[in-house]
């Protein structure tokens, strides 16, 4: 029995992934004619067009659809195979990371994970993806390589490691009238707020805490991430509550805003990395979970008054 070109099945891989023929052909460092003439041979192996046109890009096929998991899989059955179980050369190493997580996140932390990737495994790529309703999903289909959460996983078999815990802090513009007098939290309900929540989910534990102190806040205006409410605040009387993390980020792009301490109890949040364990042993996953668990840490570090 002849076997088909294995090579083919990383092509396909990478067109699939890209859904383009000039990314899949940068990512395996061919030319676009070499990756187009590829996909014509994948075409003819499994007689489908697996990529189509539709307007200026192209979009897979039902066949290709249902082939991309499969493919998956054994690419990495495949590259597990010729690698050491327990070593890897970072230095040498092309592959591309999926990380999913929200903008706080990747705002605070994205930078210094970079750098570290940038340090130790230059050739390596650093995709961060928006949160999904179906985290758990991906990270069984092999779509993420980690996700990143203060919610737990809902699939047994994920695994689980805590990065760090956090509070949320107040934002509002510098020169807001809540300022001019004790925060208490009657003053703080007092002002319309900015909700973030990618699902346009406008109550959570803020309004349970208030309507314990009977009291009630007008959510005003609900915002997809962090950093779009946050940049809504400097003409507006509009209060933000956010991880106290985020302050970082307001120092660092110099808004005019100023943070505060929220007069309410509100309990800590634990963020936590989650992945599939058929990544466990891989060497390369193993190095990208310890270096952003050493990021955090140190940036959890930094930011602790001395």
């Amino acid at each position: 029995m002849q076997l088909p070109d294995l090579n083919l099945l990383v092509a396909l891989d990478a067109l699939l992934d890209e859904g383009s023929v000039v990314g899949a052909a940068r990512r395996m460092n061919l030319s676009p004619a070499a990756m187009s003439r590829t996909l014509t041979r994948i075409r003819e192996a499994v007689g489908d067009p697996i990529l189509v046109r539709a307007g200026r890009g192209l979009v897979p096929t039902p066949k290709a659809l249902e082939l991309h998991n499969q493919v998956r899989a054994v690419v990495e059955q495949a590259a597990r195979v010729f690698r050491s179980a327990d070593q890897v050369d970072l230095r040498t190493l092309r592959r591309r990371f999926n990380i999913r997580a929200n903008d706080f996140f990747v705002g605070v932390y994205g930078g210094r994970l970079f750098a570290a990737m940038d340090r130790e495994a230059p050739h390596c790529e650093l995709r961060f993806v928006p949160e999904g309703d179906a985290d758990d999903e991906a990270l069984r289909e092999g779509r993420i390589d980690l996700r990143i959460s203060n919610s737990r996983p809902q699939t047994p078999e994920v695994k689980v490691q805590n990065l760090f815990s956090t509070t949320f802090v107040g934002l509002a513009r510098e020169d807001h009238p809540l300022f001019d007098g004790e925060i208490t939290a009657e003053r703080f309900a007092g002002f319309a707020h900015i909700s973030m929540s990618r699902r346009g989910i406008a109550r959570g534990p803020i309004d349970t805490a208030l309507n314990e102190m009977g009291l009630e806040r007008r959510v005003a205006v609900i915002a997809p991430s962090f950093h779009a409410a946050m940049f809504a605040l400097p003409d507006s009387d509009l209060i933000l509550p956010v991880p106290k993390e985020t302050i970082s980020s307001v120092t660092r792009l110099g808004l005019r805003l100023r943070a505060f301490d929220l007069p309410i109890p509100l309990s800590t949040l634990m963020l936590t990395q989650a992945w599939h364990p058929r990544y466990d042993k891989d060497p390369a996953h193993k190095w990208l979970r310890e270096t952003l668990k050493s990021t955090c840490d140190e940036t959890w570090s930094q930011a602790q008054p001395r």
